[in-house]
Order: C-alpha cells, then sequence, then structure tokens
C-alpha cells in the first residue's frame, strides 16, 4: 500500500545503520506507523534529518510492506510550536504518551487533530498541567480506557468534597474521609474538574495528575514513562533555582 502526502507529527526518531532513521510518526488517517528512513547523512540530507526530529510537523509519502514502511519523502509541513524549558518537555511527554499507548496503524483522526492542538497550546498556556491533563483524559477517552467522571462506580454523584481512589477498570471508589485508605486518595472536585473543563487549582491539579498517571501506568503494564522524571527533575530544578535567588531579609 502506498500512502501519498499523509499530514504527520513525528513521535521519536532513532538511528539505524550507519545512514538510515527509524522513525514514529502520528499521520492523520493511518494513526502511529513505524517509518524506515533510509539514507538520511550527509549535508545534503540535513533539511530531511530536521524533518524527521520530534513535534516536527511533516507530509510524507511512504510504502507500506510489512511492520515498517519505507519513507519515501518527507517535507516540513505546519510550522512546529517553539517550545523550550519546560514547554518543550511537556511536548515531548505527549509525544512518548502517544508513542506507548496508542497501537500502530489505529487510525484516530480525530485525535490526531487534539494532539496537534494540545502541542499548540502549550506554547502560551496558561497552565502547562491543565493542558497535559486534558489531553491525558481525552486519550484516555478516545481508546475505551476514560474512568467515569461524574459517577461513582455505584452509579452515585460524585461528591466534590468526597474521597475516591480511581479504579483503572471501574471508576471512582468512594474511601472514608480518614483513616489509612484517604491517603493516595482525591477528591471527587478534581475528578468533576477534568470532567467540566473547569480550570482547577493547583492542588486539584496535582489530584488530577496522581490519578490520571495511575490509570496509564495500569495500561502500560506497570511501566511508567521516563518523561515523568524528567518533568519532575525539570520543576524540582526550577523549585530550587527561585530558591537561591530569595535573599533573606528582602
Amino acid at each position: 500500500m502506498r500512502v501519498l502526502d499523509q499530514p504527520a507529527i513525528v513521535l521519536h526518531a532513532s538511528r539505524w545503520r550507519e545512514t538510515s532513521l527509524l522513525v514514529e510518526a502520528f499521520t492523520h488517517e493511518h494513526g502511529r506507523v513505524g517509518l524506515l528512513a533510509r539514507g538520511v547523512t550527509g549535508p545534503r540530507k540535513q533539511p530531511l534529518r530536521a524533518a524527521l526530529q520530534p513535534l516536527q510537523r511533516v507530509r510524507i509519502d511512504y510504502a507500506q510492506r510489512g511492520e515498517l514502511a519505507q519513507l519515501t519523502r518527507a517535507e516540513v509541513g505546519a510550522t512546529a510550536p517553539m517550545l523550550g524549558g519546560e514547554a518543550l518537555l511537556a511536548g515531548l511527554y505527549l509525544c512518548e504518551l502517544t508513542l506507548r499507548m496508542l497501537p500502530r496503524d489505529d487510525a484516530h483522526p480525530t485525535l490526531f487533530l487534539r494532539f496537534a492542538q494540545a502541542l499548540d497550546d502549550l506554547v502560551d498556556a496558561p497552565s502547562l498541567a491543565w493542558t497535559l491533563r486534558r489531553f491525558e483524559r481525552d486519550l484516555l477517552g478516545v481508546l475505551g480506557f476514560a474512568p467515569e467522571l461524574h459517577r461513582d462506580v455505584h452509579g452515585g454523584a460524585l461528591d466534590p468534597l468526597g474521597r475516591y481512589r480511581v479504579d483503572p477498570e471501574h471508576g471512582p471508589l468512594r474511601v472514608a474521609d480518614s483513616g489509612a485508605g484517604v491517603r493516595g486518595a482525591i477528591r471527587g472536585a478534581a475528578l468533576l474538574a477534568l470532567a467540566d473543563e473547569a480550570p482547577p487549582s493547583a492542588e486539584l491539579l496535582r489530584e488530577q495528575r496522581l490519578a490520571l498517571r495511575q490509570i496509564i501506568a495500569h495500561h502500560l503494564g506497570g511501566r511508567g514513562l521516563r518523561s515523568w522524571g524528567l518533568l519532575a527533575e525539570f520543576a524540582e530544578l526550577v523549585r530550587d533555582d527561585r530558591t537561591a535567588t530569595v535573599q533573606p531579609g528582602k
């Protein structure tokens, strides 16, 4: 099968042998595809190598013959968002998350557009965390893994002040408001904010992250994502830097 002029976003690229790249791309009409890009070394191929880096938006031609497709053309499409610092790490996290969660050759055109929008939102998002939480929610929803966010496992409406554990397979289960069971539980308000597109407080964002990461890790077979550690390390460095710049008595 030959695919021509397909919009795609590069998720990952790695060297293969001396002159080639193995590329994972999220395409608009065919989902995630694995591509073999041959002969990309040398000065004349620098534009092609640059086009095949993570977060780049490209238009590609390829021939599907087995597990890996043969890339025959790649040109830069829409301009990739200019990301730096934590926003860049967040963009790479979205790439890794999509790569790990999305099976190959499983078309999700609506999710492709949602992914592109999330990357655009990272440029000037008031809250990077809120952008990431909404995409995680939408990705889980498309894949059929999203929990019910308005009701608990018994069908009852969530109590904004109640505490819940989110079972990855069944949804929110209320726990006692005190005692050992409350540790690691999140408030109903965090789940309701996610369901209703209501920007939450920083504290509720942390609770949303906890719940969604537990679900994602479950569907990844218990294996986390490398990006989680990088984002945490970056946040720690930023906190340390801010603390170091505070002068006593000022």
